[in-house]
């Protein structure tokens, strides 16, 4: 229904145009809601936008315009603001009527027609299977999982992707420590890389290998060692040593290949898998779901990364230096040009995201949106680079950047470190808070901004933990319905002209907001928004609800107040259902 009283404003505004300005009639009408309640329902700044170019005082102009808007049922007065803002204040029966189309759409109210069913893809997480998912994944999976949602409900046909980098040496890393973890276990002891995954996941992989297939995996720790460069002392960090590290674990991982033979894959295979499959057993329940999960390894199973980098090279956007292969990326706006084949004829990973774009770009997709962690924002002008270069539309790309979120635990920061082995992982998080604190928490800042994730706060039960005020909100709107006992369907025949006072008007403007709301924090791609939103919504009913009785003996006012109860709790039902978090009945 606002949605109709919005269109409805906008015929009226152009009704006007046409009389005073006939040539301007075309304008784009565009209605803000005034952050003042006293500045009306909606505000229009059309007459400051055309004065300039007709050369006219504003507010004139306004008064002009507003002389001209056609009378409405609607509209209880128009007013002119400021510099010449047209402030339209409804008339009250038309803003109950938000109260009406929340009842009768239930879990569609708020649905918008904007994505036109468009198919968008959103690729998030995609951390490397080499550990457990951190707190700092926990944010990427959050409002990834909620950005799909909104754009969902906003009319997008969305599909949800999760891209597996199963392919290069961070795997062959994680092959290699838990083949040296299963070596250690029989005795066979090598000096383990500090560079190397360190977490008691890697002995429990190392020990389901050993349960599974005994020794047949163990090689002496000489061969394993032989003709490995030395590691420099630990206490050395210096750019010399942590080359050094690097080299000592190539030269481990190129022992462990040819030590174990065709037995290798089956080694790098079993961590991939355990650690996959933990991945997302852990975002299962963590109610974020994949409609894809798709393997960098089949990019160049398929041939797609050849291919790819055959193409740029045919549109002469590559150049041989010292062997190996550049891609020109300074002339699409990158820092420096960037190498997509090594001399030993290696592809670099540069190369096999610029084959997973290209994939994307030829399954269709009309939208791609990138959910990348704060620290690849250098990487976006040679993903674009690369597209371009490809011929394809790089405005199909959107990058969302999510800074990285800190927990605090009794004042102390935690360490994230995958490596180490020493970081906190999702799944204590969320065994320590619940899963909606999680997800309400992770959302409740825009993604580039930075979050300290306060853990006091999403375990306390109080007004000032937002996940559990909103909550609570739902659960009184389910406990006074409880209490009247009368029949639900029943409400949409309320006698709504009953809801009369200022802050039931007030509780039934912000209703009648909620289609806006998705639809700018789709557009905006800032499902904070909608968090902001419910706490907004929540804060409004509980000081209604402490204002004045719902269970009224007059029926026909107490009819009024349950159907607008109602329509409370289903507004807070659908925005919480966008960002994953459940709505108790009762707390």
């Amino acid at each position: 229904m606002n949605h109709d009283i919005k269109a409805h404003l906008v015929d009226l505004m152009r009704a006007a145009l046409q009389s005073v300005v006939p040539a301007e009639a075309g304008t784009p009408v565009a209605l803000e809601r005034p952050k003042q309640a006293a500045h009306g329902d909606f505000s229009c700044n059309v007459a400051m936008q055309l004065a300039r170019a007709l050369k006219r005082n504003p507010r004139e102009l306004a008064q002009l315009l507003l002389s001209e808007i056609p009378p409405s049922p609607l509209v209880a007065r128009v007013e002119i603001a400021g510099a010449g803002f047209i402030n339209f204040h409804l008339q009250p029966a038309a803003k109950r009527e938000a109260v009406r189309a929340v009842l009768a759409q239930g879990e569609a109210f708020g649905r918008s027609p904007a994505g036109a069913g468009r198919k968008v893809q959103v690729e998030f997480v995609s951390a490397n299977p080499t550990g457990p998912l951190h707190v700092g994944h926990g944010r990427g999976a959050a409002y990834g999982a909620s950005l799909s949602s909104l754009l969902a409900f906003a009319g997008w046909d969305v599909t949800r992707e999760y891209y597996v980098n199963d392919a290069g040496r961070q795997m062959d890393i994680l092959g290699l420590s838990t083949w040296l973890r299963y070596l250690d276990s029989y005795g066979e002891t090598i000096p383990f890389p500090p560079n190397a995954y360190q977490g008691d996941y890697v002995r429990e992989m190392a020990q389901q290998m050993r349960r599974a297939h005994g020794d047949k995996y163990l090689r002496p720790a000489a061969a394993v060692l032989a003709g490995t460069p030395g590691l420099p002392d630990r206490e050395r960090s210096d750019d010399e040593a942590k080359q050094q590290r690097e080299l000592h674990l190539d030269a481990l991982i190129g022992n462990a290949k040819d030590l174990l033979g065709p037995d290798w894959p089956y080694v790098h295979a079993h961590a991939l898998t355990e650690q996959l499959a933990d991945c997302r057993d852990d975002l299962e329940q963590f109610g974020v779901h994949f409609d894809v999960w798709f393997s960098e390894k089949s990019l160049f199973d398929t041939g797609l990364v050849a291919r790819c980098v055959e193409r740029l090279e045919q549109a002469g956007h590559l150049y041989v230096q010292d062997g190996a292969k550049w891609f020109r990326s300074t002339a699409f706006g990158d820092e420096k040009d960037r190498v997509v084949q090594r001399e030993n004829g290696l592809y670099t990973y540069f190369a096999s995201d610029i084959a997973y774009h290209l994939n994307k770009y030829e399954r269709g997709f009309e939208r791609i949106i990138n959910i990348w962690g704060a620290d690849h924002h250098g990487y976006i002008p040679r993903v674009r680079g690369a597209i371009a270069a490809l011929g394809l539309a790089p405005e199909v790309l959107d990058v969302a950047l999510v800074q990285f979120a800190v927990l605090y635990r009794n004042g102390q920061k935690a360490s994230m470190s995958t490596r180490s082995g020493d970081f906190v992982t999702l799944r204590e998080l969320r065994g320590e808070v619940g899963n909606d604190a999680c997800r309400f928490f992770y959302v409740l800042r825009k993604s580039d901004q930075h979050l300290d994730f306060d853990l006091d706060l999403a375990k306390s039960q109080s007004n000032e933990n937002p996940v559990y005020y909103i909550q609570y909100a739902h659960a009184r709107v389910c406990s006074v319905l409880a209490q009247w006992g009368g029949d639900e369907a029943r409400l949409a025949q309320a006698d709504l002209a009953r809801l009369d006072n200022p802050r039931e008007l007030a509780l039934i403007g912000m209703l009648g907001e909620f289609p806006e709301i998705i639809e700018a924090a789709a557009a905006d791609l800032a499902p904070h928004a909608i968090a902001f939103y419910l706490k907004d919504l929540a804060a409004e009913f509980h000081s209604y609800y402490n204002a004045e009785r719902m269970l009224v003996d007059d029926a026909a006012l107490r009819d009024a107040r349950i159907a607008l109860a109602a329509a409370v709790r289903q507004v807070i039902r659908n925005g919480m259902a966008i960002l994953g978090v459940s709505c108790p009945q009762s707390m």
